[in-house]
């Protein structure tokens, strides 16, 4: 049977559209950040909304989930595409640490870069009569979410201090917008939140009721940086809270992007220069983005650079 000439330059076309269709199909980013109440949520959702606007062929978006340690795991399993972490966690996961909660090493973890360093933040509720660690024994205590680098952040740090777990009236695993409801509902006395500032769990508690920034003393950080190098001094500065009338010396860890070792280099390298391109619209999504920096985006690396990353960072000779 001989097909007619139409039928034939139809089917054609059928092909090529399909065909056009397939490749402009658009590449799925997933973003995996942390829960609802930190920076790393509004930050993930603004690198979506730059990629989706400032890239063709992406569609990216935020994922909430229970951060550090679990985005480590979904992005070396190729569950997410893309994830903030803490730079303590990011560490103890490609090397496999047990004491970091990882059973192996997490060989297909790769940084695209540093961003701004997370401030470990302890809030207590002022009417709770806490002022300092000590005070935290016999007190209902949020540590973060299980799995979450603030949860594994609290045990260094109040081990330090000399104190475990067992000190505490009870102890609860809590994201930081469970621990901002927890807070205001004075069913907890204290919350330790680990997160760019201001932190808006924070912001709200303060709202409903006075809190108090507890200090970290100075020899509970030197104890702190001689056991774990990534904690670096730092403060909350006065006013950052409401009713906050002074600087509080705390400690800070750097936040990493990471990307899948399997991530093509153009994809890798797009993402990172769009993302330097458009700092304000970071800004725009949480004022922990203003710590950004080009100059400081290779700094401390626990894991390798992504080469799409590090193609990036040659041009704008950031590496030589």
């Amino acid at each position: 049977m001989k097909r007619s000439k139409s039928g034939v330059g139809i089917a054609v076309a059928c092909v090529l559209v399909l065909s056009t269709a397939a490749l402009a199909a658009p590449m799925f980013i997933s973003i995996a950040t942390g829960g609802t109440g930190g920076a790393y949520f509004p930050i993930g959702a603004g690198l979506a909304d730059i990629i989706n606007k400032k890239l063709t062929g992406y569609n990216a978006s935020a994922e909430v989930t229970a951060a550090s340690k679990v985005n480590c795991i979904n992005v070396n399993d190729g569950k997410s595409d893309l994830a903030l972490v803490l730079g303590d966690t990011l560490s103890y996961g490609y090397k496999g640490d047990k004491l970091g909660g990882f059973a192996k090493p997490l060989a297909n973890l790769r940084v695209i870069a540093n961003i701004y360093p997370n401030t470990i933040q302890i809030v207590a509720r002022k009417e709770s009569g806490v002022r300092t660690l000590a005070d935290l024994k016999g007190k209902k205590v949020s540590v973060g979410a299980p799995g979450s680098g603030t949860e594994i952040n609290a045990r260094q740090i109040f081990a330090a201090a000399g104190m475990t777990y067992k000190d505490f009236g009870r102890t609860d695993y809590l994201s930081f917008s469970e621990s901002a409801d927890q807070m205001k509902n004075r069913a907890i006395d204290v919350t330790l939140i680990s997160s760019g500032m201001p932190n808006p769990g924070i912001m709200d508690i303060a709202t409903s009721q006075e809190v108090v920034i507890v200090p970290i003393p100075p020899d509970v950080v030197e104890r702190l940086s001689k056991e774990h190098p990534f904690f670096v001094a730092t403060t909350v500065p006065k006013g950052m809270y409401k009713g906050q009338d002074e600087a509080v010396r705390t400690v800070g860890v750097p936040n990493f992007l990471i990307a899948n070792a399997k991530m093509d280099e153009k994809t890798a390298y797009d993402i990172t220069k769009a993302m330097f391109e458009n700092l304000p619209r970071l800004v725009q999504a949480h004022a922990a983005a203003k710590g950004i920096r080009l100059d400081q985006a290779t700094k401390g690396l626990p894991v390798p650079l992504h080469p799409g990353a590090e193609k990036y960072y040659r041009e704008m000779k950031v590496l030589k």
